[in-house]
């Protein structure tokens, strides 16, 4: 979740912040009815000082603020830090380009339905270079048309192993050949366990998007 997202929700300084709907099927793209959230919004000036210290350095990047999955993980400030610098390293320092590693995360945010993964990596995905039409493929559920090389290896080694929980040799070999080697294997597939517990604190967590924007999946969406 990163700041250069086209919108920003509201941070929570002081008292509750408005939140979406709850719902299991909200955060995975269907209408709820508006009721207490299952993790009340943290706000700044309540927080332990473990909490507040990564709350602040969230805010410095975050396209949700401390909402998304932060609101939930910070709950447990010690697993939140570990998983602040795994995130960081995942998608800033990783032996992948952005335009995979954004491409890896929105398929895991489609295959789960994950409103608020889309929603925030979205953008960021077609930022680093990502064409609309793989986005829009992906998005509508089936496989992109004109991927680049390195793009449909991404593709095929994520929704071989996530769906089959296996890969293949030939699919493992042509991953390692055409993105460069073993580390950038190995990062890959960290990448995509680590989204999908992302995706899974989400749905836990019955959250939303931000206030006001329009979820990414529509109400009965597969």
């Amino acid at each position: 979740m990163n700041k250069d997202t086209s919108s920003q929700a509201a941070s929570s300084t002081s008292g509750e912040a408005a939140r979406p709907a709850r719902g299991s099927d909200l955060a995975h793209g269907d209408d709820a009815s508006a009721t207490a959230p299952r993790f009340a919004q943290l706000a700044l000036d309540s927080m332990a000082p473990e909490q507040r210290a990564l709350a602040e350095e969230i805010l410095g990047f975050s396209s949700v603020g401390i909402s998304g999955p932060y609101n939930a993980l910070l709950r447990s400030p010690v697993l939140a830090r570990r998983m602040i610098d795994l995130l960081d390293y995942l998608r800033r320092n990783s032996s992948l380009p952005a335009r995979l590693t954004e491409l890896a995360i929105l398929i895991q945010a489609r295959l789960w339905r994950s409103q608020v993964e889309w929603f925030a990596h979205h953008p960021l995905a077609l930022k680093a270079g990502l064409a609309p039409s793989v986005a829009a493929d992906l998005k509508a559920n089936r496989r992109p048309a004109g991927m680049q090389a390195d793009e449909a290896a991404v593709y095929d080694y994520c929704m071989e192993l996530t769906q089959g929980h296996a890969v293949s040799q030939a699919t493992f070999e042509r991953t390692r050949d055409v993105l460069g080697g073993e580390q950038q294997v190995i990062d890959l597939t960290v990448l995509s366990g680590t989204y999908v517990t992302v995706a899974m604190i989400l749905a836990t967590a019955e959250q939303g998007v931000p206030p006001g924007k329009v979820a990414p999946f529509a109400p009965g969406e597969a």
